[in-house]
């Protein structure tokens, strides 16, 4: 799990992921959406492989990427499990009357 949240630890990796939502994308087409060197993007793919998040696959001279949303959301979901599951927002307390204090 702390592969995937350091993978979303970048704004650069989590706009690829948002990309990829749209579709499977070449690294090249991926690459070209930013301000970045060839290999810096590269770096960039590798950490999310690594996490899961993505999948690649060679097509020619290209390389494919796919985005694999089955292990963000199981990542997530162990984050809110790690703390009790999805607890219930605590309930906000009423709006004391005007000349009374509330006991605390």
């Amino acid at each position: 799990m702390s592969s995937v949240f350091k993978a979303l630890s970048d704004p650069t990796r989590r706009r690829v992921l948002q990309l990829l939502r749209g579709g499977p994308m070449s690294a090249g087409d991926l690459a070209d959406r930013f301000e970045v060197s060839k290999p810096t993007m590269s770096a960039h793919f590798a950490v999310l492989r690594e996490a899961g998040l993505v999948h690649a696959e060679k097509a020619g001279k290209s390389v494919i990427y796919h985005l694999k949303l089955s292990v963000l959301e199981e990542a997530l979901l162990g984050f809110v499990q790690s703390f009790g599951g999805a607890a219930a927002a605590p309930e906000e307390e009423p709006p004391a009357e005007p000349g009374k204090e509330t006991a605390t």
